[in-house]
């Protein structure tokens, strides 16, 4: 799922993602609540009529961007400065039901406490604890909503950093709560990746493999495969876009910053090893000029290259798992970027 965190993926118009094949985009709770608001939101005709795009959204519940701010928290929910304007606000989980019903998203994440994966035991078990009371607060303020219950789904999130069993207890707390699906969330926020992948399979096997599984903010190719392989079905990241946005190219023989100087006088297609890419049309040497040259052409370009590129490596990744060659996707992935 791109990221689209105010409403639009950087760079791109609705158009562009329905012409990249995007099936569902991801929308910031957090900063739509603050600006336009969700009451402007709804009386525009909701987020799809609002941003014009006819597939699937996802709205966060803005509590991973409410905790990167140091709220003050307590079990009704988190207090928090605008960061636009310095104005305080209070986002609770019946809020955070009420304001993603207004956006109008197809799927709405319950209110979650985020803390680093690496934090501290004591951190780690309130938040724990903290998440399931707020999950029972979200998953009954989401019940009894006349929109939400009839229009969305809800999506339960599992914490516990790289605590093991934090991880276990967390997944069957929310399981028991019988959300629509369920996200792993608070992983792939600066731990290694084995400690991600090790809380990872402390959980995945608790969540219902016949609801979706949601790994939050991960967009690596090793990591998405690695994920998949132990029965995650969905991802959302700013990795694609934000790599764009600073010259990075992603293709099949892995990533290159296109500012290198030796691609100044490049004749060659932006990827050489994939012709089908949107952004071939263009020189390596002229789409480095206008990287240089500050032009945000070329981040429009490179991010519809990125995000062409991993939808594409999805569609490999389904293909392989229906043709029972999941193993051999596997491997040329750790080949090409696992170095």
């Amino acid at each position: 799922m791109p990221v689209g965190t105010r409403g639009a993926v950087r760079h791109l118009a609705s158009d562009d993602l329905e012409a990249l094949g995007a099936q569902v985009i991801l929308a910031n709770t957090y900063h739509l609540m603050l600006r336009p608001g969700p009451e402007v939101i709804a009386e525009l005709g909701g987020i799809h009529r609002f941003v014009d795009f006819n597939k699937h959204v996802l709205t966060d519940s803005g509590g991973f961007q409410v905790f990167s701010l140091k709220p003050q928290i307590d079990d009704e929910g988190a207090t928090f400065k605008s960061v636009y304007d310095g104005s305080t606000h209070r986002l609770t989980p019946q809020k955070a039901v009420e304001v993603q019903a207004l956006i109008g998203a197809d799927i709405q994440m319950v209110l979650d406490v985020c803390p680093s994966a690496v934090a501290g035991h004591q951190v780690l078990r309130s938040a724990v604890d903290r998440t399931a009371l707020w999950a029972n607060k979200g998953r009954r303020a989401f019940e009894e909503h006349p929109f939400a219950a009839q229009r969305q789904s809800q999506f339960g999130i599992v914490q516990g950093g790289t605590d093991e069993a934090l991880r276990i207890e967390s997944a069957e707390r929310t399981v028991a709560l019988d959300f629509d699906g369920y996200a792993v969330g608070g992983l792939s926020v600066g731990e290694d990746r084995q400690q991600m992948l090790d809380g990872l399979d402390a959980c995945i096997g608790l969540l219902p493999s016949d609801q979706p599984r949601y790994f939050m903010g991960l967009g690596d190719p090793v990591g998405i495969v690695e994920s998949v392989a132990r029965g995650v079905d969905m991802f959302d990241c700013v990795l694609p876009t934000r790599l764009a946005r600073h010259g990075t190219v992603l293709t099949d023989e892995g990533k290159f910053n296109l500012r290198r100087a030796e691609f100044s006088n490049s004749d060659q297609p932006l990827d050489v090893s994939w012709p089908g890419s949107p952004a071939n049309r263009w020189s390596r040497g002229y789409l480095r000029h206008l990287l240089v040259a500050k032009e945000p052409t070329a981040q429009r370009i490179l991010t519809l290259h990125n995000l062409a590129w991993l939808f594409r490596f999805m569609e490999q990744l389904s293909d392989a798992v229906k043709a029972q060659e999941f193993e051999m996707f596997r491997g040329r992935v750790h080949d090409v970027w696992g170095r």
